[in-house]
């Protein structure tokens, strides 16, 4: 009797209902496993969904990937709006917080905090161009959010740097990006700690705090 009790609530779920825990669900499969290892079967059970629902949705595990590049930026953009550091009235603080608040949010199992963008591009860059597409406008929309700072950063505190506040914006990505492979590879966030911790101490270099 348990069993179509169970296909009963899924039939209840809004058709948003549905789709959003597809969406979650396959952000955490995929941080877990990697896109390629990912299966519909798999994101449908973390959803908690029939896979006719999975199909009513999205038309392949490639689709669904998008839509996932999409709900997972807005989910950071979120984050990232109402960060402390956001506050903070001094840009260069900005700039050195945004990276001690990415370090800040390093906890828990790897899945739930290194990137799903990153993961998925390294993997299918070249296979799956339209999720490559996604994946680098997302992680270049982020980017430009740090550069906006760094910006405002150079003109506050006079500075006339032979760099561009675009290239450090990159950088401190491939520094987290980097960050959370090695975190990978380590299995745990140590050393990604140790990683910004370096990359907070050029940013301080760059931007050295004014004698009173």
């Amino acid at each position: 009797m348990r069993e179509p009790k169970k296909s009963n609530e899924n039939s209840r779920l809004t058709r948003g209902e549905a789709r959003t825990r597809l969406l979650d669900a396959a952000m955490m499969v995929i941080r877990e496993q990697g896109y390629a290892a990912s299966t519909v079967d798999d994101i449908c059970r973390a959803a908690g969904v029939t896979k006719g629902a999975f199909f009513h949705h999205f038309a392949s595990k490639e689709e669904l990937a998008v839509a996932a590049a999409d709900h997972f930026a807005a989910m950071a953009d979120g984050i990232f709006s109402v960060a402390p550091y956001r506050s903070l009235p001094r840009a260069r603080d900005r700039v050195i917080g945004y990276v001690r608040f990415r370090q800040a949010i390093m906890s828990g199992a790897l899945a739930e905090y290194t990137c799903l963008l990153g993961t998925m591009v390294q993997e299918a860059y070249d296979s799956h161009p339209v999720i490559r597409t996604a994946c680098d406008r997302h992680m270049s929309d982020h980017a430009r959010m740090v550069q906006r700072d760094i910006e405002a950063a150079i003109a506050e505190e006079g500075l006339h740097p032979q760099w561009s506040a675009e290239s450090l914006a990159f950088h401190t990505q491939a520094v987290i990006q980097g960050s959370f492979i090695f975190a990978k590879a380590k299995h745990g966030a140590a050393i990604a700690h140790g990683n910004l911790d370096h990359l907070i101490n050029y940013l301080e270099c760059l931007f050295p705090t004014k004698k009173p």
